[in-house]
């Protein structure tokens, strides 16, 4: 009998199956350090102990998307070593913040699978939670991935296809923040004048900057997060795909363009919730990212007069500034240079 792990296929999940994922990670400054290193992510409560403390923070927590990709990265050797492509996100919310010193652990549910219609691949929907060690919710959301079937020749199962809120209700939100004393927010050490009042349900934000991929990056990101999966680091096989090259992690885009929409969002410091995401193209190493974001809502969360919850759509391209605003054609079909269509709650203090 193998001892290895070649991953699961498509026919091996089962709606209701709950998988307790390897390996715990305990997180450390060192790992908000290189990720900083990596993204250059500048957002103060993340950045500073006395920023985070003059608030009413014990010290900085960990950014936002750093728990997410742990998270993440404990469920790639079970759901999606296999995978042809991470589909999509939904009902994403972040419940406690993490610390330098918390250990991670992540355990996933099945909710949710379909044949496609060529039988040689399916699409799994799993609900993961990230847990720290003394079992307190860290973060729960919804992905959905396309996967290999064995052997294509094996039956369809019948479909079962969980219904997604396209959104999340703002009150649900906020969980993971202490009540600040926002009288101590300091804009000029945050890096912006603009507060929650100040930004518009419609308006467009072009957030100018770009950032090139290298090669060792992406897949230093991918190994930090303990992401297994063959497409981002392993040329020897991917060599062989439709591409002829390994593909960026679709977090580490994630990440770049969050890190760029601190120039124009910087006081929205806080994800609060994933309302959806899709990895619309592929990205690798030699392409630039550009990014820009939508205000799509706004809302006051009950009980809460310092911080409010903007709705804010982030789009991501290759190769392509975002001066008008690219995304989506007449026909609703994403222009070859997007990458990236994030769907997220923010929260920014008033």
């Amino acid at each position: 009998m193998s001892k290895t792990n070649r991953g699961n296929f498509f026919e091996d999940f089962k709606v209701g199956q709950v998988i307790r994922h390897a390996t715990p990670r305990t997180v450390t400054s060192g790992d908000q350090a290189l990720y900083t290193a990596l993204y250059g992510s500048r957002f103060a409560v993340q950045s500073s102990d006395a920023f985070a403390k003059s608030l009413g923070y014990s010290h900085a927590p960990i950014d936002d998307l750093l728990t997410f990709h742990i998270v993440f990265g404990k469920t790639v050797p079970d759901i999606s070593l296999n995978a042809v492509a991470n589909l999509g996100y939904a009902g994403g919310r972040f419940l406690a913040p993490v610390f330098p010193g918390d250990t991670i652990s992540t355990v996933s549910e099945v909710i949710g699978k379909k044949e496609n219609s060529n039988g040689k691949t399916g699409v799994v929907y799993v609900r993961s939670t990230g847990y720290t060690e003394n079992g307190t919710e860290v973060l729960d959301y919804v992905r959905w991935v396309m996967v290999n079937k064995r052997v294509a020749a094996n039956p369809a199962p019948e479909p079962v296809v969980p219904e997604l809120p396209s959104a999340l209700d703002p009150q649900s939100l906020g969980t993971a923040v202490p009540l600040l004393d926002t009288a101590n927010w300091d804009n000029d050490l945050a890096g912006s004048e603009y507060r929650f009042d100040d930004y518009e349900i419609g308006e467009k934000i072009d957030h100018v900057d770009g950032m090139t991929v290298e090669e060792a990056e992406h897949q230093l990101a991918t190994r930090l997060y303990q992401n297994t999966a063959k497409v981002h680091f392993n040329q020897h096989t991917e060599a062989h795909n439709r591409f002829g090259h390994r593909l960026v992690y679709g977090g580490h885009v994630i990440s770049i363009a969050r890190a760029l929409s601190f120039n124009g969002l910087a006081n929205a410091f806080h994800i609060a919730g994933i309302n959806g995401g899709r990895h619309v193209g592929p990205l690798a190493a030699g392409d630039t990212v550009y990014a820009w974001s939508e205000v799509l809502d706004k809302a006051d969360i009950d009980g809460r007069s310092d911080v409010g919850a903007l709705r804010l759509r982030l789009v991501a391209t290759k190769n392509r500034t975002c001066h008008d605003f690219p995304g989506q054609d007449h026909d609703d079909n994403y222009l070859p240079e997007v990458v990236l269509d994030f769907d997220y709650w923010a929260l920014m203090p008033k």
